[in-house]
């Protein structure tokens, strides 16, 4: 991802990087819906399976872009994959994590998920300086192939399960969300505005800053976020999850406004140390939330509505830094200002739902 700027430029379509991110997750948001429907008929591994192939078959398709265009529609099929194997995957640990250690444990799959996303954007940026885009898209293609090898070792945990069937692509609103985990959705969509930002602009930062791997953001928030996970992964179970996620949105704030007056290397690495710690507090949290939420019978759909969110999310801070960044420093300001000020409202409604949970039990 994070040299993926680099390459539609090279391509002649500079202004569309904002595209980048916006159609991988406009078609994973399309596809949660038809991911979480089948995880609960058809079973967890199967919707794993799916989404593991798909990132398989584009990662080695991207050796072949020679078009803005064809790089575009790429983008978009690939974003079924994300739209599909953690569907499946969190519906999976869901059924296996005890109720009363569930923070903790979606402490160690946050850890690994946020594993995934820092040395894949450190290491993809080494592995281009190194070898150059193909290598780097065999890369991808290779570790898609171990995953497929895990998916393959895991249990499935649907125990009874229905043959697949167009019925199952049938989609009506009830299979779109669940109405139980929406204050998560909710607080999930406007941090994941965050993210969006992020995604699209730290590449650009790390070339403005001289720094020539473009994931170096990545490997400090990554280091950050393994450290504090560690130190605070059973929090919420203590405390409880909305007054968890005030802690780590306030931190996701500050962090924003951090990245967007960086002048220094030094004050970069801070705040994607600061970054780091927000999301290692946040995401795990929400996705505890979302499993003390969700109806034991409806957790592949639970599951698709918080990554849903999660895609609506990306998708909005992605059009923000399409409307707001004009490669400059000062459209990157605006841009994450907006975001820090999407995560205040984050803020507000969880406060509300602290006050509305005290009065409940009073």
């Amino acid at each position: 991802m994070p040299e993926l700027n680099n390459f539609i430029t090279n391509l002649g379509g500079e202004n569309k990087k904002g595209l980048i991110i916006l159609l991988f997750s406009i078609s994973a948001a399309i596809s949660r819906p038809f991911s979480g429907k089948i995880a609960d008929y058809v079973g967890r591994k199967w919707v794993m399976y799916a989404g593991v192939i798909c990132s398989f078959v584009i990662c080695l398709c991207y050796s072949f872009v020679e078009s803005i265009t064809f790089f575009l529609v790429l983008r978009f099929l690939h974003g079924f994959s994300a739209g599909f194997a953690p569907t499946g995957a969190t519906a999976l640990l869901t059924d296996v994590i005890p109720d009363k250690t569930r923070g903790n444990a979606m402490g160690i799959w946050g850890t690994f998920i946020s594993l995934g996303i820092g040395v894949g954007q450190s290491l993809g940026s080494w592995i281009y300086q190194a070898f150059g885009f193909d290598t780097l898209f065999m890369s991808a293609a290779f570790i898609t192939c171990i995953s497929f090898i895990m998916v393959s070792i895991a249990t499935e945990t649907l125990y009874t399960r229905e043959k697949i069937s167009s019925k199952h692509l049938r989609i009506t609103w009830k299979d779109v969300f669940e109405p139980n985990v929406l204050p998560a959705a909710f607080v999930m969509y406007l941090t994941a505005i965050c993210s969006g930002v992020i995604f699209v602009l730290t590449p650009d930062i790390s070339g403005m800053l001289h720094i020539e791997n473009k994931g170096f953001f990545f490997a400090f928030y990554v280091i950050s976020t393994i450290v504090i996970r560690l130190l605070t992964s059973s929090v919420s179970d203590r405390i409880g999850r909305p007054q968890t996620l005030i802690i780590g949105v306030s931190i996701l704030i500050i962090s924003m406004i951090l990245i967007a007056t960086v002048h220094t290397t030094n004050a970069y690495i801070f705040a994607a140390i600061v970054f780091g710690f927000a999301t290692g507090i946040s995401s795990p949290t929400l996705f505890a939330w979302t499993a003390d939420l969700s109806h034991k019978d409806r957790r592949g759909v639970g599951a698709g509505t918080l990554f849903l969110a999660l895609e609506f999310g990306i998708i909005s801070g992605s059009i923000i830094t399409l409307f707001v960044y004009d490669n400059t420093p000062e459209g990157i300001y605006r841009a994450f200002i907006i975001g820090a000020s999407a995560a205040a409202l984050a803020v507000i409604l969880l406060i509300f739902q602290v006050r509305k949970s005290r009065l409940s039990a009073d």
